[in-house]
């Protein structure tokens, strides 16, 4: 649900020396993150079904300090959206919709805007409705308690930030929507459908849609860093989230989960396929689906107020990787990313394990000049005193270290920068390697 800043300052893990498999050099990956106090949770990874790693860190409730384990429930945050995604796939199956219908079909009062509107474009985030979760009043409303239609009303007047199929943005707005549509369609509430015909049948008796008056057995708290250390986080009404972010699931639930979604128990053949086929930017129907390493991968990421989480699946090797977190921070999404690499038999450094190369200043000016990682961000790269200095915007300058021939390193965080050349060998570009992503800038 939250949005997303770059930031320099974010610590993350990056690819690359390890055994295959290795679960002590994974615990050794989880451990540099949770020693620091920057990842606390539950992590498993499985291949074809076989555990290779299931363990707890940190406390489910700091106050009491009860250990995490794998049947500690977790808040998913946006990966609740795969499941919002395959009840909107069942219904098709039965007749109850189709995901190339304009959305007025199922919501015959929504606004004109919305006309070329399709339910493919809502589960893809190619619809152009702005997401409410970005509006500038929704840190206050967000303890409020709401209905799906007291949520529409806040982006409902709204203008298209584009037409529908043109681009890709990210909208927790569209998963509102989709929330309407599977309870209209089905008769009933999203909550129950996703119980009866995902959770039941799929054995996952640890999961649901969370609520703060139940009273629910092994439910993890939710904690937030701050200046003066970890706190309790933020409330946030559950009746906000809904089918865009509330489920609370376990390690051992969402491995039940990629065995059913993937191993055909839940989907047809047809559905599943349009589920994990890229629409636009790696974003299938509630999942991203990419290359990585190499090979294909698929998962999401999550992140609500006290809690990240990540959860991804190689389906050419049968790999589960599940990350959930109960402090925010950008751990569990690079955990993931780095967990997945080192059970495909990859290879992770770990910050404290980059070793620093000496290039002449000479050398260093190639890379001088301003990247635009976005419109209203950049990185500038200068030499001073014989070292390159990076400075994002808003942010000090830190100095960068070689590692290898255009590539370098921070010490001040765990981000590494690769440069990119044209043809000639003239630098062009750079990749900042960060939170598990590559982000690519061009040299203005």
């Amino acid at each position: 649900m939250h949005r997303f800043a770059v930031s320099l300052l974010a610590l993350s893990l990056a690819a690359t020396p390890a055994l295959a498999q290795d679960p002590g050099r994974m615990q050794q990956v989880i451990a540099a993150d949770a020693d620091k106090g920057e990842f606390m949770g539950a992590v498993l990874v499985a291949r074809d079904g076989q555990v290779l790693l299931d363990r707890g860190y940190g406390s489910a409730n700091l106050e009491w300090k009860i250990p995490n384990d794998g049947d500690t429930k977790f808040r998913l945050g946006s990966i609740t959206k795969q499941f919002t995604a395959a009840a909107i796939l069942l219904l098709q199956e039965r007749g109850k919709l189709s995901l190339d219908a304009p959305i007025k079909t199922y919501l015959p009062d929504a606004p004109a805007a919305w006309d070329k509107v399709t339910v493919r474009h809502l589960l893809s985030h190619t619809s152009g409705i702005p997401s409410f979760t970005s509006f500038d009043d929704y840190s206050k409303s967000r303890p409020l308690p709401a209905t799906l239609d007291s949520l529409t009303a806040r982006f409902r007047d709204k203008p298209l930030d584009f037409q529908p199929g043109e681009k890709f943005a990210y909208s927790n707005s569209g998963y509102i929507l989709l929330t309407t549509i599977v309870e209209k369609a089905s008769g009933q509430p999203y909550a129950a459908f996703v119980t009866d015909n995902i959770f039941k049948p799929l054995g996952m008796a640890d999961s649901g849609y969370d609520s703060h008056a139940a009273v629910l057995p092994r439910r993890a708290s939710g904690y937030t860093p701050s200046p003066r250390g970890v706190i309790n986080t933020d409330y946030i009404d559950m009746t906000i989230p809904q089918g865009a972010g509330a489920l609370y699931s376990t390690t051992h639930d969402l491995l039940k989960w990629n065995a059913g979604l993937f191993g055909g128990k839940l989907l047809k053949p047809e559905s599943l396929k349009a589920m994990t086929t890229p629409v636009k930017d790696k974003y299938a129907l509630g999942l991203f689906v990419a290359n990585v390493d190499g090979a294909t991968m698929i998962n999401h990421g999550g992140g609500i107020e006290g809690f990240n989480t990540w959860l991804g699946y190689d389906p050419d090797r049968k790999l589960t990787v599940v990350v959930l977190g109960n402090l925010n921070s950008g751990a569990p999404d690079r955990l993931g990313k780095s967990l997945m690499t080192l059970a495909r038999g990859g290879n992770v450094v770990l910050p404290a394990e980059r070793r620093a190369i000496t290039v002449p200043a000479a050398k260093l000016r190639e890379y001088e000049g301003t990247y635009e990682l976005s419109p209203t961000f950049a990185v500038t790269m200068k030499v001073e005193g014989g070292k390159l200095t990076t400075q994002a915007t808003g942010q000090d300058a830190f100095e960068l270290f070689a590692e290898k021939p255009d590539q370098f390193f921070l010490k001040v965080a765990d981000a590494q920068v690769s440069f990119t050349r044209d043809a000639g060998g003239k630098v062009t570009g750079l990749v900042l390697h960060q939170h598990g992503r590559d982000m690519p800038a061009k040299r203005k």
